[in-house]
């Protein structure tokens, strides 16, 4: 699974998707709040500096550009300056805007946030202050919409409603935008508003609401597996969905389908801020879904997602190699040290940004004895990573002759396994280890002295960046040949 998660991220490619819903700007106007008051029983806040960034579907947009997804942006904004400064920021996500219309009648939807620095450190939010119209949109403005959903819904792989009860998703809107899509045959995902009436989102293909969102729909609490499991299939029944997901905060989410009924867990999470939260899953549900990854892992890597981004201040993006490293950090260990060429680069890459150094070698390790075993002490102490090639079968009768090796590949890379000393074992089969070499390029690469003769295989490539080639000292009368020759006489003995 580690392995698959892995390959799945490094793979999503660039999906074009488009999101409709209600686009807000959030604010956050930072200062300290080092005194009350005398005027009334309240802070005062001396602003430090104001940070503007794209909330409500916005903050969607920019979630999927952040992922690498081509987000293409569907609603209204206000004729006035917080629009024309949400479009802007929206442009700067490399964002398709030609869908947002500046209209007169509503103004941009903003949510201004008072933050207190108490002794110049420690963030808290003292006030939110809401500008915002829910007057029904006019006839004329709802067709342009449709008209702009229409052009881009053949552009598009996948579609994402992100409903906050502002008025842009009506009942008829949403309808019509479901039935536009069916046709198309063209995913749409929804992150509904808290309503007790869901009827509207009926024939999307999966649903996201949150324990309380989903309670509010299905009229009961939600507070165990049991009750989200009868929630689920209550909203995957009634909506005529192809999964309904419930997220479960720290618990995860329950994921229900056709043909699958449980929760997915995730990680527990020091919880820093929640703002936000609801969209990164939603946008990387939309990515990996239209990378045509199946609903589950959808859900794993969208749980990854979104405890990454609990953990930040405000609503704030998740990148691509933030959830490699992720999946790495919390796996490594948990997946053994057997790994392929391909798959233990990213790794290998992510150890090298914790500032780690990379030490190679590689070998038989046939017959192990003393020696190997104070060949790889060594080779740990060059460095912090120990990454060991370990040869074949058939690369092993190619270097010793037919009646070696004495143990097949996979018994040795277990024999290796069990050693402190090594955290990483990668079998191969060509005759030396240039091609692994250059793959992984090591800070560090280590052969015995009995090398300085021969020429150290890599040498000169793992030199030409910089890195070293140490020569280990050898245990006189120790090696794998002279042990087998051995038994072989007292066999015959």
């Amino acid at each position: 699974m580690y392995e698959k998660l892995l390959k799945i991220v490094t793979n999503l490619g660039s999906p074009k998707i488009l999101v409709v819903g209600d686009f807000m700007l959030d604010s956050y106007i930072y200062g300290d709040a080092l005194r009350i008051s005398p005027e009334a029983p309240v802070p005062v806040l001396k602003v430090a500096k104001i940070e503007h960034t794209c909330g409500g579907a916005g903050s969607v947009v920019v979630d999927l550009a952040a992922l690498g997804a081509k987000p293409y942006c569907l609603g209204i904004i206000g004729d006035d300056q917080n629009g024309k400064t949400l479009k802007k920021m929206l442009t700067k996500a490399k964002a398709d805007t030609t869908g947002l219309l500046a209209i007169k009648s509503h103004p941009t939807i903003s949510k201004k946030r008072l933050i207190g620095l108490a002794q110049h450190r420690h963030r808290q939010q003292l006030m939110r202050i809401d500008e915002e119209s829910t007057a029904p949109l006019s006839q004329e403005i709802i067709q342009s919409i449709l008209k702009q959903y229409k052009d881009k819904l053949k552009q598009v792989d996948l579609i994402c409603l992100q409903d906050y009860n502002k008025g842009m998703l009506s009942e008829a809107v949403c309808k019509e935008m479901l039935e536009l899509a069916n046709k198309e045959n063209k995913k749409v995902l929804v992150d509904p508003s808290p309503t007790s009436d869901y009827s509207k989102y009926k024939n999307a293909t999966l649903i996201t609401p949150n324990r309380r969102e989903a309670a509010i729909a299905v009229g009961f609490e939600i507070e165990n597996s049991q009750e989200a499991e009868k929630a689920a299939e209550k909203l995957l029944k009634q909506l005529k969905l192809k999964a309904a997901i419930v997220t479960l905060d720290k618990e995860g989410a329950f994921l229900k389908t056709a043909k699958i009924s449980e929760i997915v867990p995730t990680v527990p999470r020091s919880v820093y801020d929640v703002t936000g939260a609801g969209d990164m899953v939603l946008a990387t549900l939309a990515i990996t879904l239209a990378a045509g990854c199946d609903y589950k892992t959808a859900v794993q890597i969208s749980n990854i997602a979104g405890g990454i981004e609990v953990e930040k201040f405000g609503t704030a993006t998740v990148t691509i190699e933030e959830i490699i490293n992720e999946i790495i950090s919390e796996n490594r260990g948990k997946a053994g040290k057997l790994r392929t060429g391909d798959s233990s680069t990213t790794e290998l890459n992510w150890h090298k940004k914790q500032n780690d150094k990379i030490v190679f070698t590689n070998g038989c390790f046939d017959v192990v004895h003393r020696g190997h075993i104070e060949f790889l002490k060594f080779c740990k102490e060059q460095g912090n990573i120990l990454v060991v090639g370990l040869n074949s079968n058939s690369s092993v009768k190619a270097i010793k002759g037919p009646s070696r090796p004495i143990n097949n590949q996979y018994d040795r890379a277990a024999v290796l396994t069990a050693m402190e000393t090594v955290d990483y074992i990668i079998i191969f089969d060509e005759p030396t280890p240039q091609n692994l070499i250059e793959k992984i390029k090591p800070n560090v690469l280590v052969k015995g002295q009995d090398w300085a003769e021969k020429g150290v295989v890599g040498q000169k490539f793992v030199e030409s960046y910089g890195g070293k080639v140490v020569l280990a000292p050898l245990v006189k009368g120790k090696s794998s040949t002279a042990t087998i020759e051995k038994m072989k006489r007292l066999k015959q003995k």
